[in-house]
């Protein structure tokens, strides 16, 4: 079976290292076995994305030699695909309006995991037709989770398991805006598009058996993942987008491709000496049994 998988970048400004990080070994993994690579653009928040970011990211992405082979509409344009989804589980009888307000979703007597993210409880599972008329207001749709554990081999963190009634609660998968969130959206559009592996940075790790479960539901099969390791600052902190020296349009300024690509490489264990690489070359002798599994910590003095 071919290979497919996808690059999906939220355009809200330039890509940072930990972007650049998951699109390049995203990219190796599917050049080295000669498959399908796809670009989609994650623009649900369209207050914070835009057309002319996208553009920016496809620029950064020839400029690094990531080629694609197909783009898929972005998410903003697919709304009305989601509806049609979104009625298959109302037909299912696993939908339910939720007006439980973001303060009492974080409160201090909800349920929560070590990692701070709230458990739901299904304070609004059973509500009556009179109860939910008297709130006035629009909710919040939530599909209804089993007690089932949902396992994968993830090709980078190993074993991982997720019960998704105990670990993580009734799911939200359409807010009170109508706008439709990113676990529903997802599955839509990888299973639409024939994605079989799925790679994305370790913070994502906890979204996979919620998209298994709605896979299922929706009758796509299961992609293959590969959840690679957080870039982090050397104190520490995530590297995120208000990082700006590590942004592309910065360090698009002073190193070349392949001196990023490089460093990038090294730091992650693909190679075993720092140098500069084309992404074609590393390709090459790509496997997924050399990349590291723990964060991996970078600064601006290590690049060039």
């Amino acid at each position: 079976m071919e290979v497919v998988g996808r690059f999906a970048p939220t355009p809200s400004g330039r890509m940072h290292l930990g972007n650049v990080f998951a699109a390049l070994v995203a990219w190796l993994s599917v050049r080295s076995r000669n498959g399908e690579m796809v670009l989609r653009m994650e623009d649900l928040d369209t207050q914070r994305t835009s057309g002319e970011y996208a553009e920016v990211l496809r620029q950064d992405l020839a400029w690094l030699g990531l080629d694609y082979d197909r783009e898929t509409p972005p998410q903003s344009q697919r709304s009305g695909v989601y509806d049609v989804y979104f009625e298959k589980l109302r037909e299912m009888g696993l939908l339910y309006p939720c007006y439980c307000t973001r303060s009492q979703l974080h409160g201090v007597n909800a349920p929560h995991l070590s990692d701070g993210t709230y458990v739901y409880p299904g304070t609004c599972r059973d509500l009556t037709q009179a109860q939910r008329d008297a709130f006035g207001r629009k909710p919040a749709w939530r599909v209804k989770v089993p007690e089932k554990l949902w396992e994968l081999e993830d090709k980078v963190q190993g074993h991982y398991g997720l019960d998704l009634a105990t670990d993580c609660g009734d799911m939200v998968v359409r807010r009170a805006d109508g706008v439709y969130v990113y676990q529903l959206a997802v599955t839509v559009d990888d299973g639409e598009a024939g994605v079989t592996e799925v790679v994305r940075g370790m913070d994502l790790l906890s979204s996979a058996p919620r998209q298994m479960y709605l896979q299922e539901l929706f009758g796509f099969p299961h992609p293959e993942y590969g959840h690679v390791p957080m870039l982090l600052a050397p104190d520490g902190r995530r590297l995120s987008k208000r990082d700006k020296d590590l942004d592309l349009g910065e360090l698009r300024k002073r190193v070349t491709p392949e001196q990023l690509i490089g460093t990038l490489a090294y730091a992650g264990g693909l190679i075993d000496q720092k140098c500069a690489v084309s992404a074609r070359e590393l390709a090459k002798e790509f496997t997924w049994d050399r990349l590291k599994g723990d964060s991996i910590y970078l600064d601006a003095a290590q690049l060039g």
